[in-house]
């Protein structure tokens, strides 16, 4: 095989549609666009979701569901990931800093510390909020917990 033996397989590609090219062409005259009507002039562009004067669907459809303007988002992390950053940099204080660092977190990305995983050292900790399970563990090895 060789580049200049490809050709793409038998009916994929078919003539280009010459349109408005007189009548000898089939495609000349209204250039395959009928005869009237907005569709058949220059200039005509529908509006987006229009569907020849039937309900469009974003009508047709009740609005559902609420948005809470008033929603704090925050980046979880969980414990094992804290244990992996403490193991890699030897530390015994872990902030929203490090862990931004660290690639756990963007740069306003709000940190919630949760308790999957398991520690192994103390570590204090301190973060936008905690879940229950991490707050226990970690005191359990004798850290501390500061909410910011």
């Amino acid at each position: 095989m060789k580049l200049n033996t490809l050709k793409p397989s038998e009916g994929s590609v078919g003539k280009e549609k010459r349109v408005g090219r007189g009548p000898g062409s089939g495609h000349g005259k209204t250039a395959c666009r009928g005869m009237n009507g907005a569709k058949s002039r220059a200039g005509y562009s529908r509006k987006i979701g229009f569907e020849g004067g039937q309900m469009p669907i974003q009508r047709r459809l009740p609005k559902f569901g609420f948005k809470n303007p008033n929603r704090v988002e925050y980046k979880a992390v969980n414990l094992s990931a804290l244990q992996t950053i403490s193991e890699k940099y030897n530390l015994t204080a872990i902030d929203v800093d490090i862990l931004r660092s660290a690639g756990f977190a963007a740069k306003d990305d709000l940190v919630k510390i949760l308790g999957n995983g398991e520690l192994s050292a103390k570590i204090d900790v301190t973060a936008n909020a905690f879940s229950a399970s991490a707050i226990k563990k970690i005191e359990e090895k004798g850290g501390t917990v500061t909410k910011i």
